[in-house]
């Protein structure tokens, strides 16, 4: 990243917002493999490292987009923030990825964000709509987007403090 040229931080945001989102299309529907698409919610160790896989190659993909984006257009991204933001992005990614094919079970031992969805009056929703789920992760994802983007662009910390 370059620290000597930085632009405004609504700037830097929603540059950021643009490059993680085209990137998280690329990653979650060109990158990933198919045998982790169909595996990264199965319960146990294959489905965690197959989700695990897919969000390597994914938040790769969403790095190479926000470095070039950053050196293209001459952010002035801070290395640290940029990094938080991808991870923050990558963590928020495998938890939702890991609900893929339990959207309509609403059972405890559901996944955390199945329940959470539930909860608030989707499950309705969730089990009469086979598309429910897949839509509910995608917003899910780009809500996360914005905020990995705000974190990339927030200002760097202040030296001794």
């Amino acid at each position: 990243m370059n620290p000597q040229q930085k632009q405004h931080p609504a700037v830097q945001a929603a540059v950021a917002y643009a490059a993680l989102t085209a990137a998280h299309e690329v990653g979650d529907y060109i990158i990933q493999r198919d045998a982790d698409a169909k595996a990264k919610g199965k319960h146990g160790p294959a489905g965690a490292a197959a989700c695990a896989r897919h969000v390597a190659s994914y938040t790769a993909t969403q790095a190479v987009a926000l470095l070039a984006a950053d050196r293209y257009l001459r952010l002035g991204l801070s290395w640290r923030r940029a990094a938080a933001g991808l991870a923050a992005s990558a963590a928020t990614h495998y938890v939702a990825d890991r609900c893929a094919g339990h959207w309509a079970d609403d059972s405890k031992g559901a996944p955390f964000l199945v329940r959470a969805a539930h909860a608030v009056g989707k499950g309705g929703w969730l089990k009469a709509d086979p598309t429910a789920g897949p839509l509910l992760d995608q917003a899910w994802h780009k809500g996360c987007i914005a905020a990995a983007a705000l974190i990339a662009a927030g200002p760097a910390p202040q030296s001794g403090r």
